[in-house]
């Protein structure tokens, strides 16, 4: 954050990428560390899905967003899946080109709410 002169300013960013973030991705996001220097931030982001292969291509879009975004600079970056089950199952009409993530989890809570009524 080259732009950021200040807390102020830079707070202004993180929060507006925060909300990008969340927003275009679906994902849990936040500042989790550098809190006090005005000039770097460390974002932590999070994809909760049954399938290691949504949310893997989920944070490389997460990623690739923030890289080309113009009001940070990507220094660094790690991914890690966790699985909570042996048998991870594949999502219904995902697939390595999807694009729209946003499109694409609407469909998923209409199916959801369409189980449950």
């Amino acid at each position: 954050m080259e732009a950021a002169d200040s807390l102020k300013d830079k707070r202004q960013v993180v929060r507006s990428l925060l909300q990008h973030l969340r927003n275009k991705f679906n994902i849990s996001a936040a500042e989790v560390e550098d809190l006090h220097l005005w000039r770097r931030a460390t974002i932590g982001v999070a994809v909760i899905s049954n399938d290691a292969r949504f949310a893997n291509k989920v944070l490389s879009q997460v990623v690739n967003h923030v890289e080309v975004d113009p009001r940070a600079v990507l220094e660094d970056y790690a991914l890690e899946i966790v699985p909570f089950s042996e048998s991870q199952s594949s999502t219904d009409g995902f697939d390595e080109t999807t694009e729209d993530f946003s499109e694409w989890f609407s469909e998923q809570a209409k199916d959801s709410v369409a189980e449950h009524t």
